[in-house]
């Protein structure tokens, strides 16, 4: 039996998962080989070297070193697919995915991180998929990372009630998850629950970092309600930090449109 833990954070607008537990930094002595222990060692370093983003050959080694020692290893082939999307062959990436499942069906890590490859590819039927297979695990402990990524998908589908409902079971798993918080108080906006949207607002400002998004959505609820000056607040801090993003842009194009 593997373990579900391996997996790297991928660039994207999706939430990724990470790789945890511990990495091990040497090969076994040959005279006490345990293939096992051998497999996993390989496959540990391969992901180190790629979570590093320093040594991708060093990581496909490794990768290739576990299948030579064991070609239907689930963990081996979730590696080469990690590796493979970065280097941008996603037929080669998703032959590697398909395999980690055929091999692992129950492997929940890859299967999300799966889900964020097919979201980056526009497919979000299947994307959606992976992560209701993901988030149906009760003993995957990225759980709450594959429900927002489902709430992601389904809005993307214009599911909005299985949207607020993978948000909402994100939350109950973890209460101060950023991103589910975020897109919940968007969700919110878009459907006019505009008390509801600040709320979850609030409670995504109270302790993480403001970002485009955030500062945005913090405009519109504010002219909303009528509360200039904290409309203005939010609208300098968007301008200040991330002078170049859409958001601006957009806050550009409203302001001169209420002028």
């Amino acid at each position: 039996m593997f373990s579900k833990s391996f997996a790297l954070p991928l660039a994207g607008v999706i939430l990724s998962a990470w790789l945890t537990g511990c990495v091990t930094t040497g090969l076994p002595d040959r005279g006490e080989v345990n293939l096992d222990k051998a497999l996993d060692t390989h496959v540990q370093l391969g992901l180190r070297y790629l979570k590093a983003g320093g040594n991708r050959d060093l990581a496909r080694y490794h990768f290739n070193k576990a299948l030579e020692l064991g070609k239907r290893d689930p963990r081996a082939h979730h590696g080469l697919a990690l590796l493979y999307q970065a280097d941008q062959e996603f037929e080669v990436a998703e032959d590697h995915f398909r395999k980690a499942l055929r091999y692992g069906d129950d492997f929940s890590m890859a299967h999300t991180n799966y889900g964020v490859f097919l979201y980056q590819q526009g497919r979000y039927e299947d994307a959606l998929e992976q992560f209701r297979i993901a988030s149906e695990d009760l003993t995957y402990n990225r759980r709450s990372y594959a429900l927002t990524n489902l709430g992601r998908c389904a809005r993307e589908l214009g599911k909005e009630v299985e949207a607020e409902k993978a948000y909402t079971r994100a939350l109950a798993l973890d209460s101060d998850l950023p991103q589910a918080l975020l897109d919940l108080a968007e969700l919110k906006f878009d459907t006019g629950a505009y008390t509801e949207a600040k709320h979850y607002l609030d409670r995504y400002s109270a302790k993480n970092r403001q970002v485009p998004q955030s500062l945005w959505l913090g405009i519109r609820i504010e002219k909303i309600f009528g509360n200039r000056d904290k409309e203005r607040s939010y609208g300098l801090a968007l301008k200040n930090l991330y002078p170049y993003s859409a958001e601006t842009l957009k806050y550009q194009k409203m302001m001169a449109n209420d002028g």
